[in-house]
């Protein structure tokens, strides 16, 4: 059984992910902003443990690792899942805050908590870095255009990540969740979104089935990150570019 960190994982596919994995008998800790829902989470499920962290703030980062070294000196896997997703008009001054703060969360995030977090995992027998970036990342929803290029350059950091560490004890595995219904971007009731329980389902089943996965990739979001491969790229292009019109 793994201990594991969630940051960002108060909701949607974190939340659900954090309740699986502890099903299966892990220790497992969720950290996010707001200390209420915190104790809410906590009292609404027994075993789940929580730990106040902001991952825009480098000093609230490096409070949540000396905490959790203190408390779960196990700790082997760390799953970087805090992130946003809002809308930007390109044409709109404003857009440059929605912007910034995009790559504040999804991009600098992620880089934040695994440079402090990656010590003490070398440290473990084994450990794990999973990285999550979307099939967003391969062909872009024209609506959303820094969150697409975060969940990019998510994807090029792992790749980069996985080969530097080839030699260590640390496997890093990238999930690369579709459209899914959740609040993200009130998609909760979303006709082309995947059900989160299915989303879970099938994501559970994929880490269970093979130990050396390097991406995790449901069965929806193929017709994303295989689209250049299989010669479709300008055809999905299409339809995103249809949903932003629309």
């Amino acid at each position: 059984m793994n201990t594991i960190f969630i940051p960002g994982a108060t909701s949607g596919i974190g939340l659900g992910l954090a309740l699986r994995l502890q099903a299966k008998g892990n220790t497992v800790i969720v950290g996010g902003r707001r200390t209420g829902l915190l104790k809410q989470i906590a009292a609404e499920h027994p075993g789940i443990d929580t730990v106040s962290i902001d991952t825009t703030g480098p000093a609230s980062i490096t409070a949540a690792r000396d905490e959790l070294a203190n408390r779960y000196p196990a700790l082997d896997t760390l799953i970087t899942m805090a992130g946003i997703m809002e809308p930007e008009d390109l044409l709109d001054p404003a857009s440059l805050d929605v912007a910034e703060r995009t790559v504040a969360v999804n991009l600098l995030g992620p880089i934040r908590l695994i440079n402090a977090f990656l010590p003490g995992l070398l440290a473990q027998p084994s450990a794990t870095v999973m990285t999550v970036s979307s099939g967003l990342a391969y062909v872009p929803l024209p609506a959303t255009p820094t969150y697409n290029a975060t969940k990019a350059a998510i994807h090029s950091f792992t790749e980069s990540l996985r080969v530097q560490l080839h030699k260590s004890s640390v496997r890093v595995i990238e999930l690369v969740p579709p459209a899914t219904r959740t609040t993200l971007m009130n998609q909760q009731n979303s006709e082309v979104a995947m059900p989160l329980d299915d989303f879970l389902d099938e994501v559970m089943t994929l880490l269970e089935a093979d130990d050396q996965a390097e991406q995790i990739l449901v069965e929806r979001v193929k017709w994303q990150r295989n689209a250049v491969a299989e010669g479709r790229y300008a055809d999905v292009l299409g339809v995103l570019s249809g949903r932003y019109r629309s």
